[in-house]
C-alpha cells in the first residue's frame, strides 16, 4: 500500500462511509452503496484499506485518550465507536490525511453536536437557550471573565439570558472567521468555509472579523450580514424565516432551485444533486426538515421536475419527463 497521502476529499469520504457502517441502523443496502464507492477508483479502494489497516491497530487504544468531552457525550457501544473514530483520526492526521477538518472529527471532540438532519436544543450553564442546527459542533468556554461558544461547524440559534454571574460577563460567538458578541438579543451564526452569517431577530450584536478587529460592526434586529477574517460586509434586511430551521421546517421565498437543493442536502444524508437544466426554477413554500423525502415529493408537485433516486443516499433533481 502507498504510504503517500490521499486527497483529503477522498479520505473525508472513506472516513463518513466507515462511520456510517459502524451505526447501529447501517442498512444491506449502505453496504452495497460503500462497496460501489470503493470500486469507483483505486484511490477510494486505497483509502478505505488504509483506514481499516489503522482501525486494526485501534484495539490497544486506552479510553482515557477521548478527552473529557467525549466520555461525556458517549456510552457503551456508541463510546467505543467514537473512541475508535478519535483515535483513527489521530493516526490518520499523522499519515496526512486530513480527518481534523472534517465534521465526523468535530462532531466526535466537540463538547455538544448534533448529527446530520438533527435539531437539538441546549440550555447553558448561565440560562441561555442554544438550538444546534444540521451536523452543528460547539465547544463551551465559561470562565470569570466571559460566556463564549466556540463554533466548529455548523449553524446556531441563540437566546442569551442575563448573566447571573455578580459581575457580568460578555457572551460571544467565535468561528474561525471571527467572533460575534451579543448585546441582549437573539441571533444565528452559521459557519461555512469560506464566510460566515449572521441574523439578528432582537437585540444586537457586534461582528468582529478575527484578522481585522477594528472593521467590527454592528447589527440590529432585522438585519444581517456575512463576514469572513478580513471584512465584515454592510447590514442588510434578515426575516425570521431565516430561523425557521429551528422550528424543523425550510422556508423558501423564490429561492433558486439549486441554493434550495443545498440547503435541504444538510439535512439528509448523501448527496443530493441537481441537474443544472433546472438549477434556475424558483421554489417557494415551507418544507418538513424532518423528512426531506417528502419535502422532495412536494416539490415535485409544485415544479415541473423528478426526483430520482439511484439509492437513498444519491438523489437527483432533473426536469421531469
Amino acid at each position: 500500500m502507498p504510504s503517500s497521502p490521499a486527497d483529503p476529499a477522498i479520505a473525508r469520504r472513506a472516513a463518513e462511509w466507515m462511520a456510517r457502517l459502524w451505526s447501529d441502523d447501517a442498512s444491506e443496502q449502505d453496504r452495497a452503496d460503500c462497496a460501489r464507492w470503493r470500486a469507483q477508483h483505486p484511490d477510494h479502494e486505497r483509502a478505505w484499506q488504509t483506514l481499516l489497516a489503522f482501525e486494526d491497530k485501534l484495539a490497544g487504544v486506552q479510553p482515557q485518550a477521548g478527552g473529557h468531552a467525549l466520555r461525556r457525550a458517549v456510552s457503551g457501544t456508541g463510546r467505543r465507536r467514537a473512541m475508535r473514530l478519535l483515535g483513527l483520526g489521530a493516526l490518520l492526521a499523522g499519515s496526512g490525511y486530513a480527518l481534523r477538518g472534517t465534521d465526523a472529527w468535530r462532531g466526535v471532540t466537540a463538547d455538544y453536536h448534533s448529527g446530520t438532519g438533527e435539531i437539538r436544543a441546549l440550555t447553558l450553564p448561565d440560562g441561555t437557550r442554544l438550538t444546534l442546527s444540521t451536523g452543528t459542533a460547539i465547544d463551551l468556554r465559561f470562565d470569570a471573565n466571559a460566556r463564549l461558544v466556540v463554533l466548529l461547524a455548523g449553524e446556531i440559534l441563540v437566546a442569551t439570558a442575563p448573566d447571573p454571574a455578580a459581575t457580568p460577563r460578555p457572551f460571544r460567538v467565535r468561528g474561525r472567521h471571527g467572533t460575534v458578541q451579543a448585546l441582549g438579543t437573539r441571533f444565528t451564526v452559521r459557519e461555512d468555509d469560506e464566510d460566515a452569517r449572521v441574523a439578528v431577530f432582537e437585540g444586537a450584536v457586534e461582528i468582529r472579523p478575527a484578522g481585522a478587529p477594528d472593521a467590527a460592526i454592528r447589527l440590529d434586529a432585522g438585519q444581517g450580514s456575512r463576514f469572513s477574517r478580513y471584512r465584515a460586509d454592510p447590514p442588510t434586511p434578515v426575516s425570521e424565516d431565516a430561523a425557521s430551521w429551528s422550528r424543523g421546517v425550510l422556508v423558501a421565498d423564490a429561492w433558486r432551485l439549486d441554493d434550495f437543493l443545498a440547503e435541504l442536502g444538510r439535512y439528509r444524508p448523501g448527496l443530493l444533486r441537481c441537474d443544472p437544466a433546472v438549477a434556475d426554477l424558483r421554489v417557494s413554500g415551507v418544507f418538513p426538515l424532518h423528512d426531506t423525502d417528502r419535502a422532495l415529493h412536494n416539490l415535485e408537485r409544485g415544479l415541473p421536475v423528478a426526483v430520482v433516486y439511484r439509492t437513498r443516499y444519491w438523489v437527483t433533481v432533473r426536469a421531469a419527463d
